[in-house]
């Protein structure tokens, strides 16, 4: 905390009423992430609004497909009776956040507090990113590794998909390509120099949804400071996963990963404060969250090489 802008975690101390600001907070309600890292956190994890303590059901998955041929009844019999047992669970959101102190001599604009305020809010959701793309790679099934130097890649992305959909019962309804395995699939079919094979690689994220028959397809390009000198994507670039994700508000929808938050007065995710000393100010972001698996069936990864 001795050097300039320098961020830390959060201070629970600090989370008062006299420091909460209302305005800023205001602020993280309207804002508009400019690096999209909440749309594919999103895409990956749906949110779902709960109070701090919260208990929702883990699909056995398995009881949805059951199929019987003594479901005929009898004069005077009853119909056969069945049950659906799903694993309850009990949860909490967590508290995270980020402090920076901004020096006073530092300070320049009017909006400096919402510039700040934006840059935790960035930091914030790329931390919830990696804890997404790290969550759905534990809880993914891998495929054998496919070699994209020639071929057709597209059959791979099908076989993985369909064996997705065997697993589950439910075909997956969207594809997350890391940046690299986005790039090989166009550099494969590039290669092949043949009209069906370069239409096929030009072809947009919303056209490759609809050739597989999934409801959407990102690409994962973000990046976070690994090292001291050095940026890695989040993920590791070279994989494609395939999931069943569904956004709405029930915290039981069939989603494989749902990522629960408390949301604040406002309805919105987090909260800002404002700490005021004579040189400098202290501005922290925080919101509760956690994300869960609630199924891991149907999940696929096929890692590109």
């Amino acid at each position: 905390m001795n050097q300039e802008n320098n961020i830390v975690s959060a201070n629970e101390s600090r989370f008062n009423a006299a420091n909460y600001s209302e305005a800023l907070t205001a602020f993280t309600v309207g804002w508009v992430d400019p690096e999209n890292i909440s749309k594919i956190l999103d895409f990956i994890a749906p949110p779902i609004p709960v109070g701090r303590r919260f208990e929702f059901k883990r699909s056995t998955n398995a009881e949805a497909f059951f199929s019987e041929s003594d479901d005929m009844r009898a004069v005077g019999a009853e119909f056969k009776r069945v049950s659906y047992q799903g694993e309850s669970v009990n949860e909490k959101t967590i508290n995270k956040g980020l402090t920076v102190r901004v020096d006073h001599d530092e300070i320049y604009g009017d909006d400096w507090q919402e510039r700040y305020t934006q840059t935790l809010l960035q930091r914030l959701l790329r931390n919830e990113l990696r804890r997404a793309v790290a969550a759905l790679d534990a809880i993914a099934t891998a495929e054998s590794e496919a070699n994209w130097e020639s071929g057709n890649p597209d059959e791979d992305i099908r076989n993985m998909i369909s064996a997705s959909a065997d697993s589950s019962g439910i075909r997956p309804n969207r594809l997350l390509f890391g940046e690299g395995a986005w790039n090989k699939r166009i550099t494969c079919l590039e290669s092949q120099n043949t009209s069906v094979a370069l239409k096929s690689g030009m072809i947009s994220k919303e056209e490759l949804a609809s050739k597989f028959l999934v409801d959407a397809c990102e690409v994962l390009s973000s990046r976070y400071q690994s090292a001291m000198n050095a940026k890695s994507i989040i993920g590791g670039g070279m994989n494609i996963y395939a999931f069943f994700a569904r956004d709405g508000i029930s915290k039981d929808e069939p989603s494989n990963l749902k990522r629960f938050y408390t949301p604040n007065d406002d309805g919105g995710a987090f909260r800002v404060y404002c700490e005021e000393h004579a040189k400098y100010t202290d501005i922290t972001v925080e919101h509760y969250s956690t994300i869960a698996a609630t199924s891991s069936l149907g999940v696929r990864k096929l890692t590109v090489s």
